[in-house]
């Protein structure tokens, strides 16, 4: 059963110096890692992608120099769900609405689960038939209060969810 880490905003260096140790065990145990954006700096790219074994699903945030070279969406499967990664942006309001029309401009024709960023805050929740799910902060960075992040596992289009803090 593929187990997958979520992360988005890990925001290093500019709001916090590293990634949490937890969440470093965490993307190392996964099978693939998805990270939802704001990186902030290629060095935390590189980092992450090499904790997840090349094994990395990433997409720019607002914060992401142009040095980092990722789409504004991606989709992946993994043991029969579609994921559509994008960072999200914009005021709060209406963020989750933003989020599930580029889920569905990814995957017209088809039921996918929407990965994003951008709020600092935990999200699971369904908004016209998409899932949307928000790993939070994984450092913790402002606005969030604590460092949070999803891990997922997936089998036969079934997906489980845990929210794992430290």
């Amino acid at each position: 059963m593929p187990r997958v880490a979520i992360v988005s905003d890990t925001h290093v260096p500019s709001r916090e110096s590293e990634v949490p140790d937890w969440v470093v065990d965490e993307l190392a145990r996964a099978d693939h890692a998805i990270h939802a954006g704001d990186f902030d700096s290629k060095r935390a790219r590189d980092r992450i992608a090499s904790l997840a074994n090349g094994d990395l699903t990433a997409v720019r945030g607002n914060t992401d120099p142009p040095t980092i070279d990722a789409p504004r969406a991606e989709t992946l499967a993994v043991g029969g769900v579609t994921f559509v990664v994008t960072h999200g942006s914009g005021s709060p309001v209406g963020w989750d609405e933003r989020v599930a029309e580029t889920a569905r401009a990814e995957v017209p024709d088809g039921e996918a689960v929407a990965v994003a960023g951008h709020t600092h805050e935990v999200v699971d929740t369904t908004i016209d038939g998409v899932r949307i799910l928000n790993p939070g902060s994984a450092t913790g960075a402002a606005p969030a209060d604590r460092a949070t992040m999803y891990v997922a596992t997936v089998a036969d289009g079934t997906l489980d969810v845990e929210l794992r803090t430290e």
